[in-house]
């Protein structure tokens, strides 16, 4: 059996997020065993679905599984898998669509991970019931999608001394407001999550851009960023978990 995957993401002007979507997708296909793999976005810049069904092999592959690389469910999945969708009346190549990367240890360990990373690298030596978290998410108005950060949220704060959430856009707390609940407490260390999957336009500039301000008028002088997820061998077996799922279902 020929088995290919395609993994579509929403898409960014910034290159960091084909350049990442890139490895991810070659060690998708190498580790999977793929017979073919590809990666394209939703909006924003091509490569768009119509370029990756258009590049795809249909009539070689027994099997498509479509991987909607994304934090949260959401409109954007529903856009993406019915876009996607319309194209499997053109083909025999049967295609089986994955669960988003939400709702999973796997987050809660590479949040972690990124939060270990952080201190390290800013030269922090302190114990995890002595820190405070807070996590930087993009915001959602679908109610899973605040869901999918709770989640990650909640399984945190039995490791950490305070863990809080706060968005960039259309949720609250905003980030300045985070950035203050976070500083009532009194932090020894405050860690700032960048929970982004691409270092795109978000990372680069906007989360900045009220961060920075916010931390200064609080007076944050102990207080560290991490990286966001970008490319990590933890997401990569997720991955192919999702795929797994479909793909060896009953």
């Amino acid at each position: 059996m020929k088995r290919g995957i395609l993994i579509i993401n929403r898409g960014s002007r910034e290159t960091g997020a084909p350049r990442e979507l890139k490895i991810i997708t070659e060690k998708v296909r190498i580790k999977g065993g793929y017979d073919y793999a590809d990666f394209c976005f939703l909006e924003v810049l091509p490569p768009f679905i119509s370029d990756a069904m258009k590049k795809c092999p249909l009539n070689d592959l027994d099997t498509l599984t479509i991987v909607p690389y994304f934090l949260y469910p959401g409109r954007k999945i529903k856009v993406t898998v019915t876009n996607v969708m319309k194209y499997q009346k053109y083909t025999k190549t049967k295609f089986l669509v994955t669960k988003q990367m939400s709702m999973h240890p796997t987050m809660v360990k590479l949040v972690d991970n990124r939060i270990v990373d952080a201190l390290k690298r800013n030269n922090y030596d302190i114990d995890r019931d002595k820190t405070d978290v807070l996590i930087v998410a993009h915001g959602s108005s679908d109610i899973n999608a605040q869901r999918s950060i709770n989640y990650v949220v909640e399984q945190l704060k039995d490791s950490y001394r305070n863990v809080n959430r706060c968005y960039l856009e259309i949720e609250q707390p905003d980030i300045p407001a985070g950035v203050e609940i976070s500083a009532a407490n009194n932090p020894s260390i405050l860690v700032v999550v960048f929970y982004f999957l691409h270092e795109g336009a978000h990372v680069k500039r906007d989360v900045n851009a009220f961060l920075q301000p916010a931390l200064e008028k609080f007076n944050l002088k102990n207080a560290c960023i991490t990286r966001h997820i970008g490319v990590d061998d933890a997401m990569i077996d997720l991955i192919l978990e999702r795929a797994s799922e479909v793909e060896h279902a009953d």
